[in-house]
């Protein structure tokens, strides 16, 4: 048997004891198969005797009967506490799941990466000091040829000065011996006598009264260079300083995605709905088959105002600047304008070039793309202040970027500062660096809903550096990383998608063509 109560295991002769013992709990006893099938119901916090089997709505916690006869809960709708235990037991049971197979497993990976970047550092600054020991021993040996050449060069300013001295020390020497032959001569004569021998006597004195030059030897002076320790030390090298830096989103939890939720529709009104974008987070513009661009609010879904454009022909692409205000290309007369107040502004005059996409970017700066009017070029060009600032056309091998042609073409900015073009001629993404140089490009991911070819159209990004693209053709939008990896499908009723805007709080605005309506979508937890 199995006491629920006190959670103790008893057999049948026991039973009786266990109960007496303590008759003021409520013992529920029952087969031990079964154990722990006796709800135990929590104590009131207002009435320490009594316990809760009920539960308030309204207050969001356990009550007793006593609790739900009082004033305090009067009026508020109860239920029993039983028939919110598998609800609960399913949240803490999620929970649970999370945590031993999301979140423990990510622990287990970030503890592995830290214990081998551990074992990685020992590696390195073992070679650190390996390095500095061998670059001492080049110094060592350096030094060592330094020592013996200087030696070798003492050593032979040494010999020919010894040389030199034993050479004039030599002829003294000779001249000594002549010297001392002469006395003994003139000694041998005096000796002798011999008158002839006196009187044939020739003296040389003078000869040798020039006495020999002194040849003064200078040794060579050692001048040892002073050692500057800070000389020293950037002549040997030095070491830059270490650091510890914590990156609070190096790691994250990657919890499945919610299925993208349709928040709101807008209706336009228009014969074709093409282009969207953001305000703010309660206001769009929009742009389509009519001369007339149309700002809405969001959660209204109401006309607040209209603009028509100068040319009277419909804008080829639109977007908002960091100051709000509203600029279009007009690929009709070539031109780039910008609203204020009602009143437009051209501010970008092509020549032999038609305006397409275009956005603003987060320095203020617009990205512009642009065929040539033989449509055998496209390229893309950046202009500050609307002055032409950079070109982006061809790769390093001299090869064009960007498809050419009659195509419809976007353009936006990643938080990484790369630029983001969708290519319908190439069907590809295309992106480049803020360089421009190529950094990848994506074609597009199998099985598409609807397993049609990948023709990209509206292209945006958000605050993860997720760049998302309409693919109107397969009725979705595709969202990709920063480095050109697909991360899934939005397929959430879309109807031939086209321009594509996010919000500040990365809700996604997604025009459809056909259908004149622009639909909220949340994406993103």
């Amino acid at each position: 048997m199995h006491c629920d109560t006190c959670l103790v295991n008893l057999c049948k002769a026991c039973v009786g004891e266990h109960i007496s013992t303590n008759e003021s709990k409520d013992h529920k006893v029952v087969k031990y198969q079964v154990k722990k099938s006796t709800p135990l119901y929590p104590g009131c916090k207002t009435h320490i005797k009594e316990r809760s089997e009920m539960y308030c709505k309204q207050c969001d916690i356990p009550v007793c009967n006593t609790c739900i006869a009082s004033d305090q809960h009067l009026g508020h709708k109860f239920i029993t506490i039983l028939q919110i235990l598998d609800e609960q037991k399913n949240k803490i049971s999620n929970e649970n799941t999370k945590l031993k197979e999301t979140i423990y497993p990510i622990f287990q990976e970030i503890a592995s990466d830290e214990q081998n970047r551990m074992s990685q550092l020992e590696k390195e600054y073992g070679d650190l000091s390996t390095a500095i020991t061998k670059h001492g021993e080049d110094w060592h040996r350096e030094i060592d040829k330094l020592v013996q050449k200087l030696k070798a060069e003492v050593d032979e300013m040494k010999i020919t000065q010894l040389q030199t001295l034993q050479k004039h020390l030599d002829e003294i020497n000779k001249t000594m011996s002549d010297i001392k032959d002469e006395i003994d001569a003139v000694n041998s004569t005096i000796n002798s006598n011999d008158l002839s021998k006196l009187f044939g006597v020739k003296f040389n004195v003078d000869r040798y009264k020039k006495l020999p030059q002194k040849i003064v030897s200078s040794i060579p002076k050692f001048m040892p260079g002073k050692i500057q320790e800070k000389e020293f030390h950037d002549m040997f090298g030095d070491l830059t300083l270490s650091s510890l830096t914590s990156d609070e989103h190096y790691y994250s939890m990657k919890f499945s995605p919610p299925e993208p939720e349709t928040v709101t529709t807008i209706d336009t009104g228009y014969e074709d709905l093409y282009n969207v974008a953001c305000l703010s987070d309660e206001e769009i513009w929009t742009s389509g088959g009519d001369s007339t661009m149309k700002l809405y609010s969001i959660n209204q879904g109401s006309l607040l105002k209209s603009i028509r454009t100068k040319s009277r022909e419909w804008p080829t692409d639109i977007t908002v600047t960091k100051s709000g205000d509203l600029v279009y290309t007009d690929s009709n007369d070539g031109t780039v304008n910008i609203v204020k107040n009602k009143k437009i502004k051209e501010v970008i005059r092509l020549q032999n070039w038609r305006p397409k996409g275009v956005c603003s970017t987060s320095s203020g700066d617009l990205l512009v793309i642009m065929d040539s009017y033989d449509d055998e070029q496209t390229k893309v060009v950046r202009y500050s202040g609307f002055t032409e600032k950079q070109t982006i056309q061809f790769d390093d091998q001299g090869n064009p970027l960007y498809s050419f042609g009659f195509y419809d073409r976007y353009i936006t900015e990643n938080r990484n500062l790369d630029i983001c073009k969708s290519d319908e001629g190439a069907r590809a993404v295309v992106v480049v660096n803020q360089a421009g140089k190529l950094r990848f490009r994506y074609t597009g991911h199998t099985p598409a809903p609807k397993n049609k070819l990948f023709y990209p159209r509206g292209i945006t990004t958000d605050s993860q550096s997720h760049i998302l693209t309409a693919d109107d053709y397969n009725e979705c939008v595709h969202i990709i990383d920063q480095d050109g990896q697909f991360l899934r499908y939005i397929d959430c009723g879309l109807s031939e998608p086209w321009g594509l805007c996010t919000d500040t709080n990365d809700n996604l605005l997604v025009a459809q063509v056909e259908i004149k309506q622009v639909k909220k979508v949340k994406y993103l937890h």
